[in-house]
């Protein structure tokens, strides 16, 4: 996908035609799994009462727990957990917003 350190967008869409139907479904349906996932634990909170910076806020508690004590366990969470990992207290804090808004 990349050569000389530069990204090749043909290859990339060259690799996407390629996967079988069945491959490409089983991505999407994981990470739409993932995203109803999160769409339902949001739901939670906001029939508790939660706005969105009380959510986020407690999306970032969650996603601390998360990156230092567990294993992520699909791609999406891979992700997630070095995004967490290599992002300052500021970052760490917008991306949980972006996931509560994601998730609505």
């Amino acid at each position: 996908m990349f050569n000389n350190n530069e990204a090749n967008p043909n290859k990339a869409e060259e690799a996407v035609k390629n996967m079988d139907n069945s491959e490409m479904y089983d991505k999407l349906e994981n990470f739409n799994e993932f995203k109803s996932y999160l769409h339902n634990k949001i739901s939670v909170g906001e029939k508790l009462g939660m706005n969105e910076e009380q959510l986020a806020k407690s999306a970032e508690k969650v996603a601390d727990y998360l990156a230092k004590n567990t294993e992520p366990q699909n791609r999406e969470e891979i992700l997630l957990q070095e995004l967490w990992k290599v992002g300052n207290e500021e970052e760490q804090h917008k991306l949980a917003h972006m996931l509560v808004k994601l998730a609505k």
